[in-house]
């Protein structure tokens, strides 16, 4: 029996961690455990070796993924996938773990309903967008890297009575920036999830800018595509000097934090048990709901869309109207 853990899409941080557990469980159960690079294009052009204690020494803390990852166009053709199963053909493996997202869930599902090669999914990506799980192995560091910048930009805007305008990452999914607007103590918080009346919200800042308000803090989603309207919007209707801040990737990296390493490493233990416990399946993801961690189908992932908790959303009611 061979296993080997490869990571795919957007790198977060947490993957270091569950790596590092995936290959020091391997061996407390007896396995040789092999590292797949530089994702689903590694495993298609065989950048697979042998892994040693040695390879995970020391990458708890670090951000990113020591195995790199990739986005594969080549994978979605079946030459491309034969010519990956046979690469895992010549090392004996027959099990994977992955690290990634719906994409990739997808891409190795249709690998074992070509080869038979069994796979467990590891939700991992920041926009923490995954149907079925409450939490996506990197969502806590990024949000901890986006209060910290949330907070520096503050203490200047204050300094010069700016307004601020920062754009979070996360797609279509507003959570991270949601979830920051409300830890934050943001004034503005607009993501796709939520309508928004740009009047009243205006009314509202400049009695408060009258009345002694120094600042004005707006958290916005990437998704919307509105962060230079807001800045704007800031300056001319509601009469602050506004500076726009987009984190962009610097929200992906980063030591990751106690929570994210101690998810990664419950993530890849469960899944590890549970690929060794049974003897086919077409594909499962591991998730994290209601505080209980379980396994779910591909299709399940796939049956919907994810939606932020709707006490979350109310709670974010007063910044945006």
């Amino acid at each position: 029996m061979g296993i080997a853990i490869l990571t795919s899409g957007g790198d977060c941080a947490g993957m270091n961690p569950a790596i590092k557990q995936f290959v020091d469980y391997c061996f407390d159960k007896g396995l040789q455990p092999y590292l797949i690079f530089d994702g689903l294009e590694g495993l298609i052009d065989g950048n697979i070796k042998k892994a040693t204690h040695c390879d995970v020494a020391g990458i708890l803390h670090e951000g990113g993924t020591i195995l790199r990852s990739s986005r594969s166009k080549r994978f979605f053709e079946y030459d491309y996938r034969k010519q990956a199963y046979d690469n895992l053909k010549k090392h004996g493996i027959n099990k994977l773990i992955i690290l990634g997202g719906d994409g990739s869930f997808r891409a190795l599902k249709q690998f074992y309903h070509d080869f038979g090669v069994e796979f467990i999914g590891i939700p991992a990506t920041i926009d923490n967008d995954i149907f079925g799980t409450d939490y996506c192995l990197g969502v806590d560091t990024a949000l901890n890297i986006i209060r910290g910048a949330t907070d520096a930009i503050r203490d200047t805007s204050a300094s010069f009575r700016r307004g601020c305008v920062i754009e979070t990452m996360g797609r279509d999914c507003g959570y991270l920036a949601l979830v920051s607007a409300l830890t934050c103590g943001a004034e503005v918080c607009i993501i796709p999830e939520l309508s928004y009346n740009l009047e009243s919200l205006g009314a509202k800042l400049k009695e408060e800018i009258k009345n002694g308000r120094m600042y004005v803090v707006c958290v916005v989603a990437e998704g919307t595509k509105l962060t230079h309207t807001l800045v704007d919007w800031l300056e001319h209707d509601v009469g602050i000097e506004t500076r726009a801040t987009i984190l962009g990737h610097i929200q992906r990296g980063g030591n990751p934090t106690v929570h994210d390493r101690l998810m990664a490493v419950e993530f890849v233990t469960f899944a590890v048990d549970k690929i060794l416990g049974q003897d086919t399946n077409d594909g499962l993801v591991i998730v994290y709901k209601d505080g209980k961690f379980d396994f779910v189908t591909i299709d399940y992932v796939n049956s919907s869309t994810y939606t932020i908790k709707p006490n979350l959303l109310d709670m974010a009611q007063s910044m945006t109207k």
